[in-house]
């Protein structure tokens, strides 16, 4: 490894699942390596790694700058996404040498990767790869990922956003559910397949007196007798109980609840999840006989840049600029991730972790932080979430609507 900057292009990918900030991170990435002398061309990867495998790379020097700048406060993937998943290049080589001849083509030297844990893994293959076939290219993983799951950072790029769109939202449901003289019992599915983050996130909304009474993670076992004395409990006490659920809450055998688990998988064999709130309140209307709504909040709870957190805005861009300035000054083969300080105040200092370490590793919520009745979270999730999602955002609007970016396009050849 030398620290001397080497001369050629740059590609920027992301992968994966949207969020509210992964254009900030990948517009981080974009407007360093454009004032960068030694970056020659800045090329961003139309849909993930398969714009590099098809060679379709889009030409950011060409876009307007002004427009670039939009990215900032613009939802989902801007360069377009995907999930792929390339093959251990010790077993099958096809796509690296692909992968390998694109590069030379344009002479690509820095490559950075937006995305979770699956993206982290493909940037470690590829690192992997161009160390052993001896092409220089630097190599960088920049996170995202709402889910909050990815090894050794604090947290996650888009996490934060999605949390406080949760939070928001159960504040708003909690109001429409207490509106009638009629009980009433609402379950909220929140995304989240084997970490709890997302769902935890709906605790907040109880430090103004409008969250979920109880509390549902995937790290710990779901026990459905449990869950409906549970609600039984809080209805009989209030008659009202909203309640937040993860969609990836499993049995003790490690069997989901959700009735959808075998509706397919997504590209890297991961079970498509969803349908759950509508089974646990079918089932909570059969045991209660009361008033009973499932809902779902899907994909909305993704991208709502509308309700971004400039905490995870401002922190999403550093990570990629801080990409782009450490792949400069000779490092390769990381991943940039967040330490943070909550004793007095909040301070994110920026530090750089092994993709070897980062990929397909999963972070869960402690279980610490879980109550011993496993239907909440403690006052160390609070402290430790409360921060992330400081902070409005500063999303233009023309009409009153959002302006989102919109890129020309213009692909190289």
């Amino acid at each position: 490894m030398t620290n001397k900057p080497l001369i050629g292009a740059a590609v920027i990918g992301q992968s994966g699942g949207p969020s509210s900030v992964i254009n900030a991170s990948a517009y981080g990435v974009i407007k360093t390596a454009l004032e960068s002398e030694y970056i020659t061309t800045v090329y961003g990867a139309n849909h993930g790694i398969k714009g590099v495998l098809n060679d379709r790379l889009m030409i950011m020097d060409k876009e307007d700058p002004a427009e670039l700048e939009k990215m900032l406060y613009t939802p989902s993937s801007a360069l377009g996404s995907c999930r792929y998943k390339i093959a251990d290049p010790d077993v099958d080589d096809t796509d690296y040498k692909r992968i390998l001849e694109i590069f030379k083509k344009y002479n690509v030297r820095y490559f950075f990767y937006n995305g979770g844990n699956d993206s982290m893994d493909t940037c470690n293959k590829i690192s992997r790869y161009c160390a052993k076939v001896g092409y220089e290219c630097r190599v960088f993983g920049v996170p995202k990922t709402i889910d909050n799951d990815l090894y050794g950072t604090d947290h996650c790029p888009g996490f934060a956003s999605a949390a406080k769109y949760i939070a928001t939202s159960f504040m708003e449901v909690s109001r429409d559910c207490h509106v009638y003289d009629v009980g009433m019992v609402t379950i909220i599915e929140c995304m989240g397949r084997h970490a709890g983050w997302l769902t935890a996130a709906a605790s907040l909304a109880n430090l103004k007196g409008d969250g979920p009474d109880l509390i549902y993670l995937p790290e710990v076992d779901f026990d459905m007798d449990q869950f409906i004395a549970d609600v039984k409990r809080v209805y009989a006490e209030k008659k009202n109980c909203l309640v937040a659920v993860s969609e990836g809450v499993h049995y003790a055998d490690g069997s989901f609840v959700s009735e959808a688990k075998t509706s397919g998988t997504d590209g890297f064999g991961h079970a498509q999840l969803g349908g759950l709130a509508a089974r646990l309140a079918s089932v909570v209307k059969a045991a209660t006989g009361a008033k009973v709504r499932g809902i779902e909040l899907s994909l909305l709870q993704r991208c709502a840049s509308h309700c971004a957190s400039a905490t995870d805005i401002e922190e999403s861009f550093n990570s990629g600029k801080i990409a782009v300035e450490s792949a400069l000054a000779g490092i390769t083969g990381k991943m940039v991730g967040f330490k943070c300080d909550r004793s007095s105040g909040y301070k994110c200092e920026y530090v750089l972790f092994d993709l070897t370490d980062v990929a397909n590793t999963e972070q869960k919520v402690p279980l610490e932080w879980i109550t011993p009745e496993h239907n909440g979270v403690t006052q160390d999730f609070i402290d430790y979430c409360l921060p992330l999602i400081q902070g409005e955002t500063r999303q233009a609007k023309e009409d009153g609507l959002p302006a989102f970016v919109h890129l020309k396009k213009i692909f190289a050849e």
